[in-house]
């Protein structure tokens, strides 16, 4: 009984922390977002579901996001299967380099896709010298998708690493013994071992890109209609000061990460009924 009365008062200090800095804001965005002109209602989300402009904002957030975070899983569950096969000095440094890489976000990575890919930039100027850019921009839908996929894959990386070491080698050799080919070990084994992680790491990603500002703010300063950068607008009084209605679109930020993470839990409970 000591023991657990030592457990709790050492969670205590964790326990007032999550409070302060996530229950309290959160519950304060919901109170806030039910507040109107004419008192305590559902006008918010009215004014956001019956605006062709908020709609927009959230269509092109999903968007983004599903995109980005796609692409980043699928070239990092190819990065970590590849790196989990290398020699451990090759593999310690390109695991260093995602980890440092995966904090390179915000505005020093909006800068640098400036300089690369932005209207004059060094990749844009040499690639459209030689015929393989056209119409591209970096300030656009795709070219959002491209930089938001650039920060997602270190982060897929350091999450689907550890995943790996799940898949034992004599699976492999066994099914290979059996007659199954790469595609059925894969298939069959590998695939369903894997599922958990990926399904994880893809509802961090989608998270992570929901809840991206600053480089969006930064590459296109304010003008792409995303979720963040409307909420960060009402907050601000940029256009028009409704810190209400930015309440109310932080919610439905918060919905649409909890409708998410729902389907994860039950995609998770189907793969591991399917075994």
């Amino acid at each position: 009984m000591r023991g657990r009365y030592l457990a709790l008062l050492c969670l205590l200090p964790f326990a007032v922390f999550f409070i302060i800095f996530q229950i309290a804001p959160l519950t304060w965005v919901a109170v806030h977002s039910l507040q109107g002109d004419g008192g305590w209602g559902l006008d918010n989300f009215s004014k956001v579901f019956a605006s062709k402009f908020y709609l927009q904002a959230v269509q092109r957030s999903l968007e983004i996001s599903f995109w980005s975070s796609l692409f980043g899983i699928l070239i990092a569950t190819v990065g970590a299967y590849s790196l989990h096969q290398v020699d451990s000095r090759l593999r310690d440094f390109v695991a260093a380099f995602a980890n440092m890489t995966s904090n390179f976000s915000g505005v020093p990575l909006a800068f640098a896709f400036i300089i690369l890919l932005g209207f004059n930039g060094a990749l844009t100027l040499l690639l459209k010298q030689v015929g393989l850019l056209e119409d591209f921009s970096i300030y656009s839908k795709s070219g959002l998708i491209l930089v938001y996929t650039y920060f997602q894959i270190p982060l897929a990386v350091l999450l689907l690493y550890p995943a790996f070491d799940a898949l034992r080698e004599d699976w492999r050799e066994s099914a290979a013994l059996l007659g199954a080919n790469a595609w059925q070990y894969w298939r069959h084994i590998g695939l369903p071992v894997l599922t958990p992680a990926l399904l994880g790491t893809f509802v961090i990603l989608l998270a992570n890109a929901l809840g991206a500002y600053a480089t969006v703010y930064a590459l296109t300063t304010g003008n792409f209609n995303v979720l963040p950068i409307r909420i960060a607008a009402l907050v601000s009084g940029d256009i028009t000061l409704d810190p209400n209605l930015a309440s109310a679109l932080a919610m439905l930020l918060v919905g649409l990460m909890t409708l998410v993470t729902v389907v994860h839990q039950w995609l998770l409970k189907r793969s591991y009924h399917a075994r």
